[in-house]
């Protein structure tokens, strides 16, 4: 099984979505109200932290509690405000101990102690600093090949949308060579070719019966040539035509190359918009044509249903199945399916089923007209 890639993605958790947008305002530090609250929290928290230390005493100690407003310090404003809030911790810390009734034998123990914890503190703010940074240089990275990944998926979609609005004014300006030119010269051709058999049977010659036989041919030519030319120039199918416009595909798909083709449509087809009327009628016409051209199909079933809110289209044959190239993504008409389903967010998908033959499906969501 082939299938055209969904382009879409599923929307992230509410989760996942606040902690994304926490982050980047606590890393990108650009959210002022967010970074006054967690300034507010920092103050809060030594407050507590020296409160708790007061409380159990001096023999407890909890100077590694206050890593955690060192670090918010950090993540909120920057290394020099993480500076600040070490010194204000350590300072808390021995004012706690001292007001527990902390003593010390000799009195260059707690200055050992408080230069001991304000060198980790600020160890670990020139290290945590190094981590936002890399981290907001990684985010901006990120947001840059983001930036151009978009960039780059918009420009390929628009030299889609152009390369088809070529290959749809190439087949106009076939079609019209086809009726303006090749039509006309035929016509021309059958003219003659009946004078010369008036003139024939106006002499009784044997040779007239003949020469009706290549009328016959030639008018056959004729037909053949307007319904190409038909289909080469079928202009933009309005919403509600869509079924029609299939019926009539079927009838030149049986007409044209002599095999069987029905078409097999729902009850109630909801309206969707134009463009995807359109869309879906070439890539039934295309997937018809090469089930006849590449799969010697003798039958061909085209199926438009609508169900569970979703309107789909499925072209299937009973014909020799994909051939290789379709088998590996090289064929062009898989190709040009493939890209006209993208254009109006189907999914599409080519497979051959157990049973044989060749399966062609698109999916679109339905689209109602407002009322």
């Amino acid at each position: 099984m082939i299938a055209a890639p969904d382009r879409p993605r599923a929307p992230a958790g509410r989760f996942e979505v606040w902690r994304g947008n926490f982050w980047r305002s606590v890393i990108a530090q650009s959210d002022p109200r967010l970074r006054a609250r967690l300034i507010a929290a920092t103050f809060a928290m030594i407050a507590i932290i020296g409160a708790v230390d007061f409380a159990s005493g001096f023999q407890l100690s909890l100077l590694v509690f206050y890593f955690l407003p060192v670090c918010v310090a950090v993540a909120a404003v920057g290394r020099g405000f993480g500076i600040v809030i070490a010194f204000v911790s350590v300072a808390t810390w021995l004012v706690a101990d001292f007001a527990a009734g902390a003593h010390y034998a000799n009195p260059l123990v707690p200055g050992w102690n408080a230069l001991i914890a304000l060198g980790t503190y600020l160890v670990v703010v020139w290290l945590f600093g190094i981590v936002l940074g890399l981290h907001r240089e990684m985010e901006e990275r990120v947001r840059q090949r983001t930036a151009a990944l978009t960039e780059e998926i918009a420009e390929r979609e628009r030299l889609e949308r152009a390369l088809l609005e070529v290959s749809e004014r190439e087949r106009r300006s076939i079609g019209h060579d086809l009726h303006d030119g090749l039509s006309q010269h035929l016509t021309g051709t059958s003219l003659v070719a009946q004078a010369v058999e008036a003139r024939l049977s106006a002499r009784q010659a044997p040779e007239a019966a003949e020469v009706r036989r290549v009328v016959a041919l030639i008018e056959e030519g004729i037909e053949e040539t307007r319904s190409l030319a038909k289909g080469l120039l079928l202009p933009e199918i309005e919403r509600d035509g869509l079924v029609l416009a299939l019926q009539e595909l079927a009838g030149a798909v049986r007409s044209q190359y002599r095999v069987e083709c029905e078409l097999v449509c729902g009850d109630e087809i909801p309206a969707g918009g134009n463009g995807m009327a359109t869309q879906f009628y070439h890539i039934a016409q295309e997937a018809a044509r090469n089930a006849v051209r590449h799969g010697a199909a003798r039958a061909v079933a085209i199926r438009l249903s609508a169900r569970n809110g979703t309107v789909s289209l499925a072209v299937t044959d009973n014909g020799t199945g994909l051939p290789p190239s379709a088998r590996r993504g090289q064929g062009l008409g898989l190709r040009i399916m493939a890209h006209r389903a993208a254009l109006i967010g189907a999914r599409f998908a080519i497979e051959s089923p157990s049973s044989g033959g060749t399966r062609v499906t698109c999916e679109v969501p339905a689209v109602r007209p407002p009322a």
